[in-house]
């Protein structure tokens, strides 16, 4: 099976000559593994140490991944940045799930000069003005948009309510942009309400949410606060549908929101255990996760980790080198590349373009809607 996946991305990651045991290729991995992004930064490494099992070598040398926990803050995140260039000596660097946290150690990468691919940080100021900082996701102009365009052409909903987090980039981001194409697709919005995360208690954003009578509330979270605001949205009366983004798909919304989140909508990419049609290199990776992780799904985080390594090896075998700027070269020009989530091209900003899917909670199961084009 390995020589199958080998196959489709054309002998890439093909390893030449004998492995020497003190010449590695050190790559450097920062997640949030704990604090309040740790389950998804726990799922993105989970794939990107799938990945290296499956492609332990480059160029004939081995890869050593060395791993740093940035605790789910800024500050910490820049740190685990410094500690794995000047400590550990890595090449490249994968990471990170969450936009402010690869904001804070995009700006210690691009002053070493050390190559980044992020996983699913998906704010646009992420690569700004970024020579060295590249992501495996879409970026939330285009999610946002896509997004409004499913509510608006699909559900035929045109009025709709925001939910923010005002403390997170993520949100503050992806709202704006839902916002912003909503409305000039001719949507209203009737109620903008906000909350910092920790917050536990939502009635006063609810009171005001359902007394201007929308269809549907946006509310871009991360998964586990978003299953608790539906909860208790629920709790108080709500009966308007609920989308998020892509921070919300994590397989443990269910067990979280119980009921609550049935029906629920979040846009995410273009993977999903339930979906029809299967690329190869995503058959690999279902049957992979499965083998090594039996007691739960995959999900696109997983997935994210998994097409961040490919896309290192692939960056170093074009590049033959470990250098880190022939490896940024070399990634600043990937193109139509095989990965998990769709074919992965990176444009001229550093950002993938890639597809859109939408995914519902049905029957307390996640499934897979297909895909949207963004307007």
């Amino acid at each position: 099976m390995r020589k199958v996946l080998l196959a489709v991305l054309l002998c890439l990651f093909a390893a030449s000559g004998a492995l020497a045991a003190d010449d590695v290729i050190r790559v450097g991995v920062y997640l949030p593994l704990t604090g309040q992004n740790a389950f998804g930064g726990q799922l993105e490494l989970e794939g990107v140490q799938l990945a290296h099992q499956e492609y332990p070598e480059i160029l004939g040398r081995k890869v050593e991944l060395f791993i740093e926990d940035n605790r789910s803050d800024r500050v910490e995140a820049a740190n685990a940045v410094s500690r794995l260039i000047e400590r550990d000596n890595v090449r490249v660097i994968i990471g990170t799930y969450g936009s402010s946290l690869a904001m804070a150690g995009g700006e210690v990468a691009e002053a070493a000069g050390i190559p980044v691919i992020g996983t699913s940080c998906t704010n646009p100021l992420v690569t700004l003005d970024k020579e060295f900082y590249f992501r495996a996701c879409f970026i939330d102009p285009y999610q946002g948009a896509g997004a409004a365009t499913y509510v608006i052409r699909n559900l035929g909903f045109t009025r709709a309510a925001l939910l923010t987090d005002i403390t997170n980039d993520y949100s503050i981001g992806l709202s704006n942009f839902f916002k912003q194409s909503f409305e000039r697709l001719g949507g209203e919005i009737v109620s903008e309400m906000r909350y910092q995360t920790g917050d536990q208690d939502f009635t006063a954003q609810f009171t005001e949410i359902i007394s201007n009578d929308p269809q549907i509330v946006f509310m871009p979270s991360y998964f586990a606060e978003g299953a608790i605001i539906m909860k208790q949205g629920r709790e108080l009366g709500a009966t308007f549908r609920f989308m998020g983004g892509d921070a919300m798909d994590n397989p443990a919304i269910v067990e979280l929101g119980g009921d609550a989140v049935e029906g629920f909508l979040h846009t995410t990419f273009a993977y999903d255990p339930s979906m029809p049609d299967m690329s190869p290199i995503a058959q690999r990776f279902t049957e992979l996760w499965r083998e090594n992780h039996p007691d739960k799904d995959p999900n696109v985080n997983a997935a994210l980790g998994f097409d961040s390594y490919l896309i290192v090896m692939d960056s170093i075998q074009r590049a033959g080198s470990s250098d880190p700027k022939a490896i940024r070269d070399a990634m600043a020009v990937t193109k139509d590349l095989p990965t998990v989530t769709g074919v992965t091209t990176l444009n001229e900003h550093g950002d993938a373009e890639k597809e859109l899917a939408i995914v519902e909670i049905r029957d307390g199961l996640k499934q897979f809607v297909g895909l949207v084009q963004a307007e």
